[in-house]
């Protein structure tokens, strides 16, 4: 499969899963690159994600993914993490996402990702889990599926979502 959702269940912490898809705020540059870097080093390599559709949330000035079309495409970067590192990151990035908040703002989820350069690769992402608020204004469509195109993406300070 090139790209897109998982077919099987989410992995356990513990599995020797450590790459996460990125597509905002976490992306290398961007403001919450900084909570990412905490987790350890990574190795940073630009992907694509197909399946899924990219929106922009403001005033909240933060991007989320869901379930889209089978041509739906986000732009974004794999970050790979050493083994020993990943229950840090882990811990860091699940808290910024708000995995474990009630209800969960998004959802870590397993995908296949396509690297630059066409090669296919397993990663977590964080698909966002608030269905209503995608209902109300200020839940804009990024047909490109590129956050960092989008123009009027204020900047709120580091650990902000």
């Amino acid at each position: 499969m090139k790209g897109g959702r998982s077919a099987g269940p989410e992995r356990p912490a513990s599995s020797p899963l450590t790459r996460v898809f990125v597509y905002g705020t976490l992306r290398p540059g961007e403001r919450n690159a900084e909570v990412a870097a905490r987790g350890g080093p990574f190795g940073a390599v630009p992907a694509r994600l197909t399946g899924f559709r990219l929106l922009h949330l403001s005033p909240e000035a933060y991007p989320g993914i869901v379930p889209g079309p089978p041509d739906g495409v986000v732009v974004g970067e794999v970050l790979t993490y050493a083994p020993r590192d990943w229950p840090r990151a882990l811990l860091l990035l699940d808290a910024l996402e708000g995995v474990h908040d009630t209800p969960p703002l998004y959802r870590r989820a397993a995908v296949t990702v396509t690297l630059e350069g066409g090669a296919s690769q397993a990663a977590w992402t964080y698909v966002y889990a608030d269905a209503d608020r995608l209902t109300r204004p200020g839940a804009v469509l990024l047909p490109g599926g590129d956050w960092r195109a989008w123009p009027d993406r204020e900047r709120p300070g580091v650990g902000e979502r």
